[in-house]
């Protein structure tokens, strides 16, 4: 029987869709149902956030038993509540870090010194590093104490630019996730838009949109019975 492990769920602090006047923030679908996962594999789920304290949260649909029961989660609501930032984590308290979606991840994940530091040390420490969606705009940032990036050669997925194009905000978000991720050397895979779909590559587990929730989660928990 393997062993409780320990997962942290980073969420973004950005509640402002660029200049569009619309709320964005992590998206709730992609927190709940790794969550479930996770928990129903008898490990441990802690919550952080860019800037800690409550983080704006988007997608909320109370008809989803799943999100229902993550936000009436006495243990989760608390955590919820109050994040500690990734500056406040101890990696080697983590066996992984499960990068959320949400469009805000794309202002203030990448070129986040402490959320890069997290995602480096618990790889470097035989870790798993996981993210979603938009999630893995984290990983732009990360780099390797040997200099090169986390994804360099890594098969991998991410929101896609033909989604990004789908849901008509190419001009809105900061950058293209999948190109940035492209030019640091990753093997981007696509499946057609908003299907469900991801990607493990050794110990980095991608998934490409809100549909692949569950399933890089269920991926997440595998890579970890492998450490």
């Amino acid at each position: 029987m393997s062993r409780t492990k320990r997962v942290l769920i980073v969420l973004t602090s950005h509640a402002e869709l660029g200049g569009t006047g619309r709320e964005t923030g992590f998206y709730l679908p992609e927190v709940a149902h790794p969550w479930r996962v996770f928990t129903e594999a008898g490990h441990r789920v802690d919550l952080a956030s860019v800037r800690g304290g409550r983080p704006p949260a988007s997608g909320t649909d109370l008809t989803d038993p799943v999100q229902k029961a993550f936000l009436a989660d006495p243990e989760m609501a608390g955590k919820l509540a109050a994040t500690p930032r990734p500056e406040d984590v101890d990696p080697a308290a983590y066996d992984a870090v499960f990068f959320a979606g949400g469009h805000g991840t794309m202002w203030d994940f990448p070129g986040n010194p402490a959320l890069s530091a997290l995602a480096r040390d618990v790889y470097e420490a035989g870790g798993v590093v996981a993210a979603l969606c938009h999630g893995p705009a984290a990983l732009v940032g990360v780099r390797l104490s040997d200099g090169r990036p986390l994804v360099d050669g890594k098969r991998l997925t991410a929101f896609s630019n033909a989604e990004e194009a789908a849901v008509g905000l190419t001009g809105v978000v900061p950058f293209a996730l999948q190109t940035a991720l492209e030019e640091l050397g990753a093997k981007h895979e696509a499946a057609p838009e908003f299907t469900a779909h991801a990607v493990t590559d050794g110990r980095l587990v991608t998934g490409q949109n809100p549909a692949s929730a569950t399933d890089t989660a269920m991926a997440t928990v595998l890579a970890l019975a492998a450490t």
